[in-house]
């Protein structure tokens, strides 16, 4: 870590522990949105970056404060936590079990130390706009840069290490990608984080549109075609709030429409990805493939991952002599600890937009504004579902994933139905 880095650590430390528990989470966004992971301290066999450092922070702020989060636990933190036991667990059954487990200990530390500070710092409504409010106006900066990054090939991020000085070109188009390690997954996190700037709308109009001005600038900027893509599943969920009574229809419609493209297609119905090419250049068959391959050699990984999927693809990846390059969390996941784990974070998921439909329901005496902003939540889950389909989150772009999740959690946990709200920030 240089001196800069080390100074921008310090104050959003510093912060973390000072501020209210409603304003907590800004630390945190500041270190995911403005620091790469190549800002890290390494001590002995373990990495810890910024956001590992700022979790280790927010946990010892919880303790002091004795802060906790909403309601008794619920089925989506259990499945949380069985999802980490066997993340763990699963490392015996590989070549070397004790660096798989070292690696897989700071994954499971990543994702349940977000899950659970968002679990304890956003616990109504009113913690959720807010959340929403502070992210809006941090991702303008982000947004800025990301056009200077695409107008020039320049990335400023570059000092902090993690990322190339110089941005990719594809097609004739420079690719932005920020502080995060590639484009897509700078793109995909405008993407996600878009219905969250929506539902500011209603009760800060000025935030919403600079919000929604900057995810659709950082998409644009990352020239990915798999962005574009989460845009318009974000936007395909935010329509389907006026028709959500059928949305269970629309589920059963979409799984028979998967079977019927099954029946008529030479190729797997997913082999629809080989022919997305939005911007150009676009790797869609490599994800299509790589999910035949996944399939072909199932017996190798079912049961608790593998240590080699070089075999899979005819290219690798140049960090690892065994692996392919896995461009599908649900895979990645596969890969770390077989079908268990794959399945129990596809579970999360699914409990995720179970809670949803709850607290929507649940609501129904509340104003329509209230349950909307609920729905959106759902709607930016349902394109980080999509979006992991063809893109695996190895930077600190998984935060927002299990942020939405945990403030879903908290929600449902904390009963909307029957909580006041005021208006946030007055």
């Amino acid at each position: 870590m240089n001196s800069l880095a080390t100074a921008f650590l310090l104050l959003n430390a510093v912060a973390l522990l000072l501020l209210k528990r409603r304003s907590a989470p800004v630390p945190i966004l500041i270190g995911t949105l403005y620091m790469t992971v190549g800002t890290q301290i390494n001590v002995g066999p373990f990495t810890f970056t910024v956001i590992r450092m700022l979790i280790a922070i927010g946990m010892a702020r919880v303790i002091i404060r004795r802060e906790r989060f909403v309601g008794e636990p619920n089925a989506l933190d259990w499945l949380m936590v069985v999802w980490g036991v066997w993340a763990l667990a699963s490392s015996a059954f590989h070549k070397d079990p004790s660096a798989t487990f070292i690696f897989q200990l700071g994954i499971v530390y990543n994702i349940w130390g977000v899950y659970f500070l968002f679990r304890v710092f956003c616990q109504n409504l009113d913690d959720v706009l807010r959340l929403c409010r502070f992210l809006a106006i941090l991702l303008v900066p982000l947004a800025v840069e990301m056009c200077f990054e695409y107008l020039t090939g320049h990335n400023p991020f570059s000092v902090y290490g993690g990322v190339t000085e110089f941005s990719q070109i594809r097609e004739g188009r420079i690719r932005a990608q920020g502080s995060f390690r590639h484009p897509i997954l700078a793109g995909t996190v405008g993407a996600v984080c878009l219905p969250l700037m929506v539902c500011l709308w209603q009760r800060h109009r000025k935030e919403a549109i600079a919000g929604v001005v900057a995810c659709s600038t950082i998409v644009f900027a990352s020239a990915s075609s798999g962005p574009i893509l989460s845009v318009f599943a974000s936007i395909g969920a935010l329509l389907m709030w006026r028709y959500r009574s059928k949305a269970r229809l629309a589920l059963w419609l979409s799984v028979m429409g998967y079977v019927g493209l099954e029946l008529i297609m030479t190729d797997p119905a997913y082999f629809l990805l080989a022919r997305v090419n939005v911007v150009g250049g676009s790797t869609g068959w490599h994800r299509a493939q790589l999910i035949r391959s996944a399939l072909s050699n199932l017996s190798e990984w079912w049961l608790a991952g593998t240590d080699y999927t070089r075999h899979w693809m005819p290219t690798g990846v140049s960090w690892s002599a065994d692996h392919s390059d896995i461009t599908n969390y649900y895979l990645k996941m596969g890969v770390w600890g077989g079908l268990p784990l794959m399945m129990l974070f596809i579970a999360t998921l699914w409990m995720g937009f179970s809670f949803v439909g709850e607290v929507v329901r649940q609501a129904s005496d509340r104003p329509s504004g209230d349950r909307l902003i609920v729905w959106f939540l759902g709607a930016s889950l349902f394109s980080y579902a999509i979006s992991s389909i063809a893109v695996s989150y190895f930077d600190q772009s998984f935060v927002f994933l299990y942020m939405t999740l945990a403030v879903i959690g908290s929600l449902r946990s904390g009963d909307l139905a029957r909580q006041p709200i005021r208006k946030a920030l007055t």
